[in-house]
């Protein structure tokens, strides 16, 4: 059924923007995305179709040049919207030098798009992707029985653990833009996603730097596995999320944990999942090795990314999905069938050696 609504979704190169406008398009909503520069519309369009968009429905996608580091370009992006899902973040899999690189670009360009959003008087209200990062970090472990919930926010002051770049400006990010509405947001409302690693097929042979998990044991080149965790969810079910918070009357100034009903999946369960959910010849290089906590702390030593994650190993964190789903009828697919379909999609586009 169409609608007369405008969403702009930034970053719609990404893999988590590409389903979110995927979604929107499948709605009837009309449609429009941010890039860096108006050659990814080729790509883009082409990752809808890969989806299951008609070509008409890719081809009326429009496309605004527009960059989390500069003014340019926002306002004209934002004019004439209902609502904007700001997915838009830097993620890479290596680890920058100056965690600025990460830092402000998220924390401004979150701003850039809030006020350019506020500027318009048309935006309604606007979704910001932050992470799960936002929500547990800095924290113990806990029990299955007690997770971490909404209410929970990350401790950037823990003594001993240093935040990874990537998390630290999700963070940032999420309390710039709430104090933002807070003080400057006037009538427009503010919704927040906290996802945690977002796997499942991807649309194209670009990889999504939260699929190199999988793909690392796949190919083999993660040969033993470290005591690990974290928490799992389909892209597809964090898109219908975004859309759910956009428009549900309850979430206006809520936030919402984006996980799979599993809470907290470890690094070896997910290896098992490949090797119980995929044929021999696909699983055959999948590590079953165990890594122990010691060797990873001295590696730790000559290898800052190690070191980063170190603090974590053995740490539990659950965490509840019970808001999303009780407010806002959100029904996440398991981790078992996110991990299997990023598998499978790996695999048909090649990226599985």
């Amino acid at each position: 059924m169409e609608s007369d609504e405008t969403i702009l979704v930034t970053g719609g190169s990404g893999f988590l923007g590409s389903y979110c406008i995927l979604h929107a398009l499948k709605q009837g909503y009309r449609l429009r995305t941010t890039v860096r520069n108006l050659k990814q519309s080729t790509g883009i369009r082409q990752a809808l179709r890969n989806g299951g968009a008609t070509t008409s429905e890719a081809n009326s996608v429009r496309f605004f040049v527009a960059d989390l580091n500069k003014d340019d370009g926002w306002e004209e992006a934002c004019a004439g919207c209902d609502f904007i899902l700001h997915v838009a973040s830097p993620l890479t899999l290596v680890t920058p030098k100056d965690e600025n690189e990460f830092i402000a670009p998220a924390r401004d360009g979150t701003l850039r798009v809030l006020r350019a959003a506020k500027k318009t008087g048309t935006i309604k209200r606007v979704v910001v992707t932050s992470s799960l990062a936002a929500v547990i970090f800095g924290h113990n472990a806990r029990a299955a029985n007690d997770p971490f919930t909404e209410e929970d926010w990350a401790n950037l002051k823990t003594p001993h653990h240093r935040a990874p770049a990537y998390q630290k400006s999700k963070i940032i990010a999420e309390k710039a833009a709430w104090d933002f509405i807070e003080k400057e947001g006037g009538k427009m409302e503010l919704s927040v996603i906290c996802p945690c690693g977002i796997f499942g097929p991807i649309l194209n042979s670009k990889l999504a730097a939260s699929l190199d998990l999988p793909l690392r044991l796949l190919n083999g080149t993660m040969t033993g596995i470290p005591n690990l965790g974290l928490g799992v969810v389909d892209v597809r079910d964090v898109a219908d999320l975004h859309l759910l918070a956009m428009k549900h009357p309850k979430a206006e100034g809520e936030r919402f944990i984006a996980q799979s009903d599993d809470r907290f999946v470890w690094i070896k369960d997910v290896a098992e999942m490949l090797r119980t959910g995929l044929s021999d010849g696909d699983c055959k290089k999948v590590a079953s090795w165990r890594i122990p906590s010691f060797v990873v702390r001295v590696m730790g030593h000559f290898d800052d990314a190690v070191a980063l994650v170190a603090p974590e190993l053995g740490k539990a964190k659950p965490a509840s999905n019970e808001k999303a789903k009780e407010l806002l009828g959100w029904q996440p697919r398991s981790a078992k069938e996110a991990i299997l379909s990023s598998a499978a999609s790996l695999k048909e586009y090649g990226l599985v050696k």
